[in-house]
């Protein structure tokens, strides 16, 4: 069975969502996210022209970040994806096709998991990591309660109704992986508010997992 590529050594495991992004603000946007430290940007399929988003910023920072999509639901999306240069697939499901169709291309994917089977089942088709979404459903314990019957070394992420101000309460149960949406974007938000809030959310990062490393 082939498998995804692996989920990739970053200084901060941190996924920027920019749901409803526009290609005429995608540079831009993705500027101040590398510039405050994120390495990872995820540009979902639901947003507008975002093949277009995905090909520019995988253009300009493709060599040095992860830049992809989220909400991939059909193989032929992950076929578009790899032509526009995205190395990371997001899904909010589990699609064998999909999964299948990523790893042939050698991405890094994280589909959607909620319970132990569909974590399983992720697991099983070669997903890079798990998303766990909506986090905010399960919480940190919840999450937690699921991991012991996954594979040792399993990825996992939290994704859906997270923020900075949760990072605190993940890392107790060894959780450093997370997927950020309109905590941190939203169309409406000016890039000088774009910027604040990603540095804001790497200073807490930083200040939560450092000390955790120390400690």
């Amino acid at each position: 069975m082939k498998k995804s590529a692996p989920w990739p050594s970053m200084k901060r495991d941190l996924v920027a969502i920019l749901r409803g992004l526009r290609p005429e603000n995608a540079l831009a946007v993705a500027d101040v996210l590398v510039e405050a430290g994120f390495e990872a940007i995820e540009i979902p399929l639901n947003s507008p022209d975002p093949f277009k988003s995905i090909e520019m910023v995988a253009k300009k920072f493709g060599d040095t970040i992860l830049v992809g999509a989220g909400t991939v639901l059909t193989a032929g999306d992950v076929d578009r994806l790899h032509d526009a240069g995205g190395r990371l697939l997001v899904s909010p499901n589990i699609d064998t096709e999909v999964m299948a169709r990523a790893c042939t291309h050698a991405m890094v994917t994280m589909p959607g998991v909620l319970t132990p089977t569909e974590a399983l089942a992720a697991v099983a088709a070669g997903a890079s990591g798990l998303k766990f979404f909506p986090a905010s459903v399960l919480g940190p314990a919840g999450i937690a309660a699921i991991s012991p019957v996954l594979p040792k070394g399993t990825v996992i992420g939290a994704v859906g109704g997270v923020s900075d101000l949760d990072f605190a309460a993940y890392a107790k149960y060894g959780i450093r992986v997370f997927g950020l949406g309109s905590s941190l974007f939203r169309p409406d938000m000016d890039i000088s508010d774009i910027a604040r809030r990603a540095k804001k959310t790497v200073s807490a990062w930083d200040a939560v997992y450092t000390r955790s490393i120390e400690v």
